[in-house]
């Protein structure tokens, strides 16, 4: 996981993740691609055969699936002083520390998460479990910066 703190920015973007997708997505070209220059001939017992049609489409696949793995590597997390701007695969967040309650990372989740005060929960996928230590580390800055924009009311 990157951790890039600029006084009071944090940048989060997770490490084991995006190696995952950066390897996965050339084996799908890859594999699509061997697959479609090996579709030739029957397909079968019926009459039809396999066409460079076929074959294009088959590399296409692998080249969509590609596609649709990186998506996963754009994910990220920025704060500073003003709130927080979360970048999930599907969907962007930029909420002000006003409407965050908390700052979760329950134990068995596989990321954190930011729990709103109209009780929301919203995944920050940037910010994952495999990535152990420097999870916690971006957990706890991002804990701290709320903390300096919104400090607990006082105890009665």
């Amino acid at each position: 996981m990157t951790v890039v703190t600029e006084s009071d920015l944090v940048r989060l973007r997770p490490h084991r993740l995006r190696v995952m997708c950066w390897i996965l997505a050339p084996a799908l070209v890859v594999v699509f691609t061997a697959l479609g220059l090996a579709l030739h001939g029957s397909t079968g017992q019926g009459a039809a055969t396999f066409q460079r049609g076929d074959s294009f489409a088959m590399i296409g696949l692998g080249v969509l699936g590609a596609v649709v793995v990186l998506l996963f590597t754009r994910v990220k997390v920025e704060a500073d002083a003003d709130g927080i701007r979360v970048r999930n695969v599907i969907g962007s967040y930029n909420l002000p520390w006003e409407v965050v309650r908390a700052v979760r990372f329950d134990r068995g989740s596989p990321w954190a998460s930011l729990e709103l005060h109209d009780d929301e929960l919203v995944p920050m996928i940037a910010l994952q479990a495999v990535d152990k230590d420097s999870a916690v580390a971006g957990v706890r800055a991002l804990r701290a910066l709320r903390d300096r924009a919104q400090p607990l009311p006082a105890a009665s």
